[in-house]
């Protein structure tokens, strides 16, 4: 009997499919957020967040692999096309045969979750220096568009540059954010959010940027194809080098104020 797992996109969510397949004794042909599932002609069974559960699917798979479980967690915020489905095929071999298989490089159920993984390491390597902040009265604050679900990669690494700021990062793609203050940091869902415009100063700190980037390129070095390679255009969207006029012009008073009105408690 094919059956689809809806679920509510949390990866202790995720994780208590896994625990439902074992328990009912049945294999689902995939395993859909709720809030993209599509309307199907299959049976679709709707699964309950429950963190008993998932906490015992992923002690269990640690115990297994620790290997294991970091793909497990880290496979869970790639881009991965059918990730969830492919991560339950990856716990059920580990269940069967043991972490022998992770080994195996080439393994058909390890390869395209160890690529994903890597494709999205390497996307938050890029964008620890790709992310450009705006200074808005004393909270810094900045825009990423990553195909991955980055921010708890990122999070680490500006909290421990920046221990003693207030900041967030926004993620364009997925409508989440990272907030920092106070020593403590969230990742947090947000179902609208807009920039604020910039100050006077800050307006002309990013003219200063664009004219530093502008003034030390030389003319003769120029090599577009080997930029695209180093920085990859997706990324333009959001860096202050390559920005239009209207992002250099600083707002009026009335319409400055803190781009996420205040930041939450952490």
């Amino acid at each position: 009997m094919e059956i689809i797992y809806l679920y509510d996109g949390s990866f202790e969510g995720f994780l208590c499919c896994i625990f439902d397949s074992y328990a009912n004794r049945e294999v689902p042909s995939d395993i859909v957020p709720e809030e993209s599932a599509s309307p199907t002609l299959f049976e679709t069974r709707s699964v309950t967040a429950d963190k008993s559960r998932a906490d015992r699917v992923f002690r269990k798979v640690a115990v297994l692999s620790g290997e294991a479980a970091r793909l497990l967690r880290r496979g869970f915020l790639t881009c991965l096309e059918h990730r969830e489905i492919r991560l339950y095929q990856l716990v059920v071999k580990l269940l069967r045969e043991g972490p022998g298989f992770l080994q195996n490089l080439a393994d058909e159920t390890l390869l395209p979750v160890l690529k994903a993984v890597r494709h999205m390491e390497g996307e938050a390597q890029l964008l620890r220096g790709f992310v450009r902040f705006s200074d808005y009265s004393g909270i810094l604050g900045g825009e990423i568009e990553p195909k991955n679900h980055v921010l708890p990669l990122l999070r680490s690494h500006f909290c421990s540059r920046f221990p003693n700021e207030q900041f967030f990062i926004y993620d364009r793609t997925h409508r989440e954010a990272l907030f920092y203050t106070g020593g403590k940091a969230i990742i947090t869902t947000l179902d609208r959010f807009e920039m604020a415009p910039p100050d006077e100063t800050e307006a002309s700190y990013r003219r200063l940027w664009k004219r530093f980037y502008d003034t030390i390129a030389i003319k003769e070095r120029e090599n577009p194809r080997c930029r695209q390679t180093q920085m990859p255009k997706r990324y333009w969207t959001t860096m202050t080098e390559f920005q239009s006029e209207k992002y250099f012009i600083p707002g009026r008073s009335s319409e400055i104020s803190h781009p996420t009105g205040i930041l939450p408690t952490v």
